[in-house]
């Protein structure tokens, strides 16, 4: 018993004559940060836009005349490429030759009629000079018969030229060239006048209309010039052509209230060697649209920015929230103006709630120092073109 009393009195005496315990201070958590040195800058700003390559040219082949349809080409099928004047269809032709005939006939018929009607106006004119002094009458000399038979000659001649036309119209051939998109008869039909036969497409020039918002509109030096990139994600590849902006439609659509550009791109085909591979009618394409260049402005990502203003890394790290002027901002991209010294550090990261003067931590800094964190922040160019 007297031992258990004295392990409890020396374990009070150690506990009440032991050293107190430094308590130590919780170490601050800093928020951390992505930082760079920006500068400003001239830029050529850059409109991002989107639309669908369709042909400048696009026409249906209509039958001009009447018949049964007796030859297709083997090119006058969908997706196949023609040439300017190819034949691609034929219509009978036999009752067009037999009238083409008949018109040549009447026609030579007319003109004897009027070789014989001269022949009697100089005979009548002869007569009446032998007969009476003066002048004679228009009747007597037949000129209302001459009249009549030269009015008959250009009629003739009129009917030959349409009967010559109907024939050449039993022929139907590409107006231009181009791919067929569509054929809707086929060898044996009966074709009326009218009748859509097909579609065509010309290669030589492909359009694309490019919607912007109207205010972008400031931001183009010229809505009827200027170069457009184009890309196409094509399998695991994003292909790319040039084109070039023509002009503006010059109204605000009112369904979407965008106003749209036409861009226009040679050979999308590339039949002719002019671009690096061709473009099919119908593709969705992305457009990048120079616009006009300015200068003294900062490009940064879209999240730097967040209320017009920006978060501004001191030498310390601490933070300073500063207003900017947004001269452009899109889905990826802002141009701002601000009043920043050169070399000064900007955060990437998006800071929720964070105040001026908070310390933070430059990402890939040891020691928050003003030396290293210059060293850190490289000078760069976020985001440019």
């Amino acid at each position: 018993m007297t031992i258990i009393v004295t392990v409890v009195l020396i374990a009070v005496l150690l506990q009440q004559f032991a050293p107190e315990k430094e308590e130590k201070a919780p170490k601050e958590v800093l928020p951390i940060v992505e930082a760079v040195a920006v500068e400003q800058q001239s830029y050529q700003l850059t409109l991002r836009s989107y639309g669908v390559v369709e042909p400048k040219r696009q026409t249906q082949l209509v039958a001009e005349v009447s018949g049964r349809l007796v030859q297709l080409a083997p090119e006058f099928v969908v997706g196949q490429q023609v040439k300017q004047g190819q034949l691609l269809a034929q219509i009978e032709p036999a009752d067009y030759r037999a009238d083409l005939i008949q018109a040549q006939a009447n026609l030579a018929q007319a003109k004897a009629q009027l070789q014989e009607e001269v022949a009697r106006g100089q005979v009548a004119k002869a007569e009446w000079r032998g007969v009476i002094e003066g002048i004679p009458p228009e009747l007597g000399l037949r000129k209302p018969q001459l009249a009549k038979e030269q009015a008959n000659v250009r009629s003739a001649e009129a009917t030959l030229a349409r009967a010559k036309r109907n024939l050449e119209r039993t022929d139907i051939r590409a107006p231009f060239d181009g791919i067929i998109s569509q054929r809707s008869v086929d060898l044996g039909q009966y074709i009326n006048v009218s009748l859509n036969l097909g579609v065509i497409k010309g290669t030589d020039m492909a359009q694309i209309r490019l919607p912007v918002a109207p205010a972008e509109l400031a931001f183009l030096d010229n809505a009827e010039q200027g170069h457009v990139r184009l890309s196409h994600q094509y399998g695991d590849k994003v292909l790319h052509w040039n084109a070039q902006l023509v002009r503006s439609e010059g109204v605000i659509n009112p369904d979407n209230r965008m106003i749209y550009l036409v861009a226009e791109m040679a050979d999308p085909y590339n039949l002719n060697g002019q671009q690096p591979q061709a473009l099919q009618y119908g593709a969705f394409v992305n457009a990048e649209i120079d616009g006009i260049e300015l200068a003294g402005l900062v490009n940064l990502p879209r999240h730097a920015v967040r209320s017009e203003r920006i978060t501004v890394i001191k030498p310390d790290n601490t933070v300073e929230l500063r207003a900017v002027e947004v001269v452009r901002a899109d889905l990826e991209q802002v141009y701002i103006r601000a009043e920043l010294a050169p070399g000064e550090r900007l955060s990437l990261t998006a800071l929720n709630g964070i105040d001026n003067g908070r310390k933070v931590k430059v990402a890939g800094e040891d020691q928050p120092s003003s030396d290293s964190s210059n060293a850190n922040a490289q000078m760069v160019t976020v985001g440019g073109q």
